[in-house]
């Protein structure tokens, strides 16, 4: 049953008086963030803003993060690379660590966290994704490694199938 229908012995069928918005807001609290994240487009720190660039288009993405010995140090948005390309910068030359948002400035979620955490934090923060990270030991040191992205196409999909039962 949806939930919008109890039935009894003896009575038979009724309305449960609960609307339907709620019986979604029931589902999506027992949805995690690893059941619905997409793969992320990653970058080193060391490449250049026009290649950067470059893999933005191709890759048909709106954020790219930025890693450097396999641990998150930040991201660069299409705000960023507009702001850059339109200045007196050699993109060609200049890279990408010269112009991303860096840790600790960066909202992040994990994969066990529940989604609607995390579409939260991308309206607090007022971001278009968020990465998706895990906890590791790298050099003596914590460190978060990216596993992956949630976005808001990710939470519209999500949505538009939760509406769709």
């Amino acid at each position: 049953m949806s939930g919008t229908l109890d039935a009894r012995p003896k009575v038979g069928y009724f309305y449960s008086g609960k609307p339907d918005i709620n019986l979604i807001s029931q589902e999506i609290k027992g949805i995690k963030v690893k059941d619905i994240m997409s793969i992320p487009v990653v970058v080193t720190e060391d490449m250049s803003v026009y290649n950067a660039i470059v893999t933005m288009f191709l890759e048909d993405t709106s954020s790219i993060y930025v890693v450097s010995d396999g641990s998150l140090v930040g991201v660069i948005s299409r705000k960023d690379f507009l702001k850059n390309a339109i200045g007196t910068i050699d993109i060609n030359k200049v890279p990408v660590a010269m112009i991303m948002t860096r840790m600790p400035n960066i909202a992040t979620t994990s994969p066990e966290e529940d989604v609607l955490v995390a579409a939260s934090k991308i309206v607090e923060h007022e971001v278009d994704s968020l990465p998706v990270v895990e906890k590791v030991m790298r050099h003596e040191k914590q460190k978060l490694k990216v596993v992956g992205k949630i976005s808001k196409s990710n939470m519209t999909k999500l949505l538009v199938e939760l509406c769709k039962e």
